[in-house]
């Protein structure tokens, strides 16, 4: 009689897929080849590297709209009793949208707001502020900022990106290459005439077409029949010719199901048999050092055990559609007029997902890159409130947000640094990181959204940073500071410092960026003002409000800034000169209970790592005395 493959165990389908990703971890198996591929032609590759910006977008201050731009100050007193005359060529110039702005105009008005008196004179009748619906130099993506992590799989908005930031070619992963074997007396390929009895083989490339989805490149082999040895042949034949096999059908207990005990001729069966219906009967192995799946004959059990065992080995991320209850982070205010599709970052804090808005201009590409998902606002909705639930329509599998550190707080470069690390380092525990300013950070703590709050608030009265505001915000015995890193604040000059920029008492003779409210590098500069005894009135540009460091570096580099504060590692990553003002604290806010996450502990063992130390060596600007010290406040 022949043998029949009993099961004398089946294994959970989370044992089986981490018993065998240990073995093949543990033979380097799962280490892949890298190759550098044109970005036009990076789509579904994944990227072996993180990837950071090698331009500005927009390369230069952009109008946001049609109309004409101006001279904000020749307009402050436009009313409707009192209407301001403008003359073309000296007083606006007309502009589409996208067009550069150049001084001296610093604002842009809408073309439904202008008056025409005549071919060459307009008028108005509402004052527009400095810098109104003007696109700055780098809103989207400023040089020296990571665009795509490693390990991530590049979708159609990612080659956008790529391209915006001026990155032509890319390093990544090789494709894996599959065989894949159609076994069985009764399959016949589709060209054939199916008689009784005959099975014409459909799952071969049902399985082919998943490969290539999940970027990889199927080799589909023709039919084997139910011969031990010719199988055997076919099998060797496949893992001399690509980097993954998979045997299709012959993996039950059948008497002529061979695939397992081949398999364990040439090599090592891991797992024979999930707990899992459909798909009970795969067979998950090791050959000649390479992977070799058997996946059983029925189609939905093939499909459902790919899903499962296969589409891990290919690809790191998947777009998903699930649709998920999300917290939204703050306040979004929409038009009656339009259904708006708001991208969100979403991770999980406690027991719900949080949802923190990106940026939502039309022209911002990165905030589709970034995006874990879309919420949706209805049309005839004045949106959504703070803290309110909404439906978010995810674009990743929700394990992985299940599995994501979510930081929302103070922007600093070193942040995208770590999320690669931890992305390289740590499978399936990513860090989303939400810059809002330090204070949006611990308010959004304080309204439980977030794990993490970096934070860099300095007290006017101690001259201590973050302990006495989280003490206001929080009372005693409920926070924990991670001590981060040391950082040098300062004033951001051109290469040369042509204007001969000292101090901040020279800012009121220059033009000038800022950080926004609750930013703590503006926090930092008002008190140095007020100190100082100076009027923000008398600096040009004190209210114009950029969110990033990065963004006041690259806008100080163009032609529309002289000066801007901000870390030195921004002004030396953008090439500019640098005045300092002092050193600050950028530490991390979270609640003590949380100190015991394991994402938590992943974060610290990577900011106290030698890896990310020798990063930020190369940036210039930091400090690292206390880094990963817990003071408990």
């Amino acid at each position: 009689m022949a043998k029949r493959n009993l099961y004398l165990k089946t294994v959970s389908v989370e044992e089986a897929y981490e018993k065998y990703y240990t073995a093949l971890k543990d033979k380097n198996i799962l280490d892949k080849k890298t190759e550098e591929v044109r970005t036009v032609d990076a789509l579904s590759r994944i990227t072996s590297e993180a990837i950071y910006a090698k331009c500005n977008s927009p390369l230069f201050n952009a109008a946001a709209m049609d109309g004409i731009c101006v001279d904000s100050k020749k307009t402050k007193n436009a009313s409707e009793e009192n209407p301001v005359v403008l003359k073309l060529g000296v007083d606006y110039k007309i502009v589409d949208t996208g067009d550069a702005i150049k001084p001296p105009f610093d604002a842009v008005i809408m073309a439904e707001d202008v008056i025409e008196i005549d071919d060459e004179t307009i008028k108005i009748i509402a004052p527009v502020s400095g810098w109104e619906n003007i696109r700055p130099i780098g809103e989207d993506i400023v040089v020296g900022e990571m665009i795509l992590e490693s390990n991530h799989a590049i979708k159609p908005i990612d080659i956008g990106a790529l391209i915006a930031g001026g990155i032509s070619k890319i390093k990544c992963y090789k494709k894996s290459t599959v065989g894949i074997i159609p076994t069985g007396d009764e399959i016949i390929d589709m060209k054939d005439d199916p008689k009784e009895g005959d099975i014409i083989d459909s799952n071969s490339y049902m399985i082919k077409a998943l490969v290539d989805e999940s970027y990889g490149i199927g080799n589909r082999y023709n039919i084997v029949k139910d011969n031990y040895d010719d199988i055997k042949k076919r099998i060797l034949e496949s893992l001399n010719d690509n980097d993954i096999t998979i045997v299709n059908a012959g993996s039950s207990a059948g008497t002529e199901d061979y695939t397992v005990h081949i398999l364990r001729e040439l090599g090592d069966v891991i797992v024979h048999g999930v707990s899992m219906k459909p798909g009970k009967p795969v067979i998950l192995a090791i050959v000649n050092g390479k992977p070799v799946i058997g996946l059983p004959g029925y189609p939905l059990s093939a499909y459902l055990a790919f899903d499962l065992f296969v589409r891990p080995l290919l690809m790191k991320e998947k777009i998903y559609s699930e649709e998920i209850d999300a917290i939204t982070s703050k306040r979004l205010v929409s038009s009656l007029k339009y259904r708006e599709y708001v991208r969100v970052k979403v991770g999980k804090v406690d027991d719900k997902y949080i949802a923190a808005p990106l940026n939502r201009g039309a022209a911002s590409q990165m905030s589709m890159v970034r995006a874990d998902g879309i919420l949706v606002i209805p049309q005839n909705s004045e949106g959504v409130e703070a803290s309110e639930n909404s439906k978010v329509k995810l674009l990743k599998n929700k394990s992985k947000l299940d599995n994501t550190l979510v930081s929302i707080g103070s922007h600093d470069i070193l942040m995208d640094i770590v999320s690669d690390i931890m992305a390289k380092n740590y499978d399936g525990v990513t860090l989303s990181s939400t810059h809002v300013g330090s204070m949006g950070g611990l308010l959004a703590l304080k309204r439980g959204e977030t794990i993490i709050a970096p934070t860099h608030l300095l007290d006017e009265n101690t001259g201590v940073y973050n302990v006495a505001i989280i003490e206001e915000i929080f009372g005693k015995g409920k926070i924990s500071l991670i001590k981060g890193f040391n950082r040098i604040q300062g004033i951001m000059v051109k290469k040369g410092n042509p204007l001969n920029i000292k101090s901040i008492e020279d800012l009121t003779k220059c033009k000038f960026v800022n950080r926004q409210r609750g930013a703590g590098t503006r926090v930092l500069f008002d008190y140095k003002l007020k100190t100082l005894g100076i009027d923000p009135n008398l600096i040009d540009g004190y209210d114009k409000e950029l969110s990033t460091h990065m963004a006041v570096a690259a806008s100080v580099a163009s032609p529309y800034a002289d000066a801007g504060m901000g870390v030195k590692s921004a002004a030396d990553s953008m090439g500019l000169d640098f005045i300092e003002v002092g050193v600050e604290e950028y530490d991390f806010a979270i609640k003590t209970d949380n100190l015991d996450d394991d994402k938590v502990k992943k974060f610290i063992g990577v900011i106290k790592g030698q890896e990310l130390h020798d990063k930020l060596d190369k940036l210039g600007g930091y400090g690292f005395d206390k880094v990963g010290e817990i003071i408990n406040i």
